[in-house]
């Protein structure tokens, strides 16, 4: 699962994928369409969780979960018509499964905005049009294909016909397909299409120094929106953010302290990017290592255990399974078996967020 960061040009895209993989490369150029490929980074995904099973189960190595990012060039007005290389960057979209779109919401005089004006409403309504007009385009085309093939009667062409259909009626309202249900077996159908509009959205407001929790108008508007719209909202300020990952430990818990963080603010990006993935972690816990595993939302014990290795689902018998609550008050797994409080699960166990398991394998 990977997350694409999209914006127009200037936003601050590739300050923040620096800063969140720690990337100690030079800041990109003033202009647009500094970065031409994607660039691609892992970045862990904090939780406070590790800490407390590791105070109380000694290990040799944490490992937590991870993300993977990818920075997608600047997206312009007239993208989805071949503008500013326009459609191979939207390709890049319609690989990740998620889009985290930085929105710029300060003043620089020295940063150009691409409009002249900073508007992060406009820009948000300019990024998803040109997005809703590459799906259009590509739902048309689709259409026409679908239509003769169900004309010979295939069953799977006439579902496919049904959802394009629908799909399209939904963008000529000018809504985007995230805000369509379609029944499971006609997404399903249109799943191949990778259609942009369709996958959740994070914005991320880029906010000057002096407005680290997003209170200024321009992230306020930026937060209602969010909220209207059912997605997630988190104000960092890139610049920043890209100066406390370069400092080593120490200096980075002085700077945290003097500008008023408990935590750079991309420890709570990277947790709601990951929510917004619609991902979870559970944790397995022994001598060699405490480590954060991540597993879809909704994922059973099998599935679950099939992260690890897919013998592990293949064969899978039960699971063990007990709570970080359960080891902070009874202090080891001993002690936590010994009070019954193990659980014993089978293969329609459905994980949740912060189990601690063992696998059961033939």
């Amino acid at each position: 699962m990977e997350a694409g960061i999209v914006g127009l040009p200037n936003v601050g895209k590739s300050t923040l994928f620096n800063a969140l993989t720690c990337s100690r490369a030079a800041q990109s150029a003033n202009y647009p369409f500094c970065t031409i490929e994607p660039n691609e980074g892992v970045v862990s995904v904090p939780d406070e969780r590790l800490e407390r099973i590791t105070a109380l189960i000694k290990t040799q190595k944490i490992i937590p979960a991870a993300l993977k990012l990818v920075d997608i060039a600047g997206i312009v007005k007239g993208a989805s018509e071949g503008e500013g290389l326009g459609n191979k960057f939207l390709s890049h979209i319609r690989q990740v499964d998620a889009i985290l779109q930085v929105v710029r919401c300060f003043s620089d005089p020295d940063v150009t905005h691409v409009s002249g004006n900073v508007d992060p409403l406009a820009d948000i309504e300019t990024i998803e049009n040109e997005l809703m007009f590459a799906d259009m385009e590509a739902l048309e085309g689709a259409l026409a294909k679908a239509q003769r093939t169900a004309r010979s009667g295939d069953k799977e062409a006439k579902l496919r016909v049904v959802a394009i259909e629908k799909c399209i009626a939904h963008l000529s309202e000018e809504k985007p397909l995230r805000t369509l249900s379609l029944k499971e077996d006609e997404a399903k159908s249109i799943a191949s299409f990778g259609l942009m509009t369709a996958k959740p959205i994070l914005y991320v407001a880029n906010v000057d120094e002096d407005d680290l929790e997003g209170q200024s108008e321009m992230a306020q508007r930026v937060r209602s929106h969010a909220a209207e719209v059912g997605a997630g909202f988190v104000p960092v300020c890139a610049r920043l953010e890209a100066e406390i990952a370069e400092l080593d430990p120490e200096d980075r818990d002085e700077m945290l302290e003097s500008v008023g963080l408990s935590e750079p603010a991309l420890a709570a990006l990277a947790r709601e990017a990951y929510r917004t993935l619609g991902l979870q972690s559970y944790f397995t816990a022994g001598e060699k290592e405490v480590r954060a595993w991540t597993i879809p939302i909704g994922a059973t014990a099998p599935q679950a255990a099939g992260v690890i290795h897919t013998d592990f689902e293949k064969g899978f018998i039960r699971a063990e399974v007990y709570e970080l609550a359960d080891l902070e008050t009874f202090k080891s797994e001993k002690e936590i078996r010994a009070a019954g409080k193990l659980r014993v699960e089978g293969k329609q166990y459905v994980v949740k967020d912060g189990d601690i398991c063992h696998f059961l394998f033939n």
